[in-house]
């Protein structure tokens, strides 16, 4: 037996309303569709009568009397059972689905996570709309692979110029650029002004000064780390991340790097400079700055999805600022304290 496959490719009038960056917007129907009962011979008639009818071949999808996907079958899989093997009996049921309204970025990453060459989407009662085929899923890595990095680094633009970035008009990249570029300069003068406002502090001992680059660097090298390993976990795992375990694990593995590392400073500033005052300074500053740097790197990219924004910005100019300015209020109240 054999069934004409789906021709349509056009998006339903039921998924218009989906968003740019849904995966129902990224899907295809032109994919090998058989009923359980359907035989791998039937398989072979199916393909060789209707070619141009698909647009990605890698698996076979099982489909139920309602509609509802029951399973897949790999196409490497199939050529190797005889050719009166019904479906049901090789199929696979445990299944990867998405659905229409899940972000084409999500859609992408569980297709690397589980190591499969298309994503199949469903509605609410799982009947089978169709897949984000392997080209699409390539398509999408690389693109938001680029718009990650632009973001990271505090150039804005649209998706579709991305591709176009380098060859963009100067005028074009000075906006896209200039925003967080103005904030960090509005941050440089308050990094000033705090310099300025704890100067009595800092002429009291000016080797104080020496350490200031040192304080600001830790803070953003932790901040960085922990931001980059939780906004790639949002992206592959944002639909069940499990928050109160991410929180634990960085809190228990920053306590102890706070402590190992603020002890070494320390004992260096004692030993190394015989200046028993600038070893507690920058024990205890660099203590408090990576447990408050990690505290901020952790929190921001939830605030920021809390505000649909998303959490990529969180990790370009925007928190460096914060970072900065954040170890520098640290750095110069102990000194004061301590002084």
């Amino acid at each position: 037996m054999s069934e004409d496959p789906k021709t349509e490719n056009s998006l339903p009038d039921s998924l218009q309303h989906l968003h740019k960056d849904a995966a129902g917007r990224a899907m295809t129907e032109g994919v090998p569709t058989l009923p359980p009962t359907a035989a791998v011979g039937d398989i072979e008639t199916m393909l060789k009568e209707h070619p141009e009818a698909f647009q990605t071949i890698n698996y076979v999808y099982v489909i139920g009397k309602e509609g509802d996907l029951e399973g897949t079958v790999s196409i490497g899989e199939l050529f190797r059972q005889p050719k009166t093997t019904t479906l049901s009996r090789i199929m696979t049921r445990e299944l990867i689905t998405a659905r229409p309204h899940t972000d084409r970025e999500h859609v992408a990453r569980l297709a690397l996570k589980h190591n499969l060459k298309a994503i199949p989407i469903v509605d609410k009662d799982n009947h089978f709309l169709g897949v984000v085929p392997s080209d699409t899923i390539l398509d999408i890595l690389r693109t938001e692979s680029l718009e990650d990095t632009l973001k990271a680094a505090g150039i804005h633009s649209p998706p579709e110029e991305h591709d176009a970035i380098l060859a963009s008009k100067t005028g074009v990249n000075v906006r896209r650029r200039l925003p967080w570029l103005f904030a960090g300069l509005l941050g440089g003068f308050g990094a000033a002004s705090l310099v300025r406002a704890f100067e009595e502090a800092l002429s009291t001992d000016l080797l104080l000064t020496a350490f200031i680059p040192t304080i600001v660097y830790m803070a953003d090298a932790v901040g960085t780390q922990v931001q980059t390993v939780l906004i790639r976990a949002l992206a592959v795992e944002h639909e069940g991340f499990p928050l109160k375990r991410y929180f634990r694990r960085e809190a228990a593995v920053n306590l102890v790097l706070s402590v190992l590392l603020g002890g070494v400073a320390g004992l260096i500033g004692m030993l190394f400079f015989d200046a028993p005052n600038l070893g507690l300074i920058l024990g205890f500053s660099l203590f408090a700055t990576i447990l408050a740097a990690s505290a901020v790197a952790a929190t921001l990219p939830f605030l920021f999805l809390r505000f649909n924004i998303d959490p990529a910005i969180a990790s370009g100019p925007l928190a460096t600022i914060i970072r900065d300015l954040m170890s520098l209020l640290i750095y110069f109240l102990i000194a004061k304290a301590l002084l």
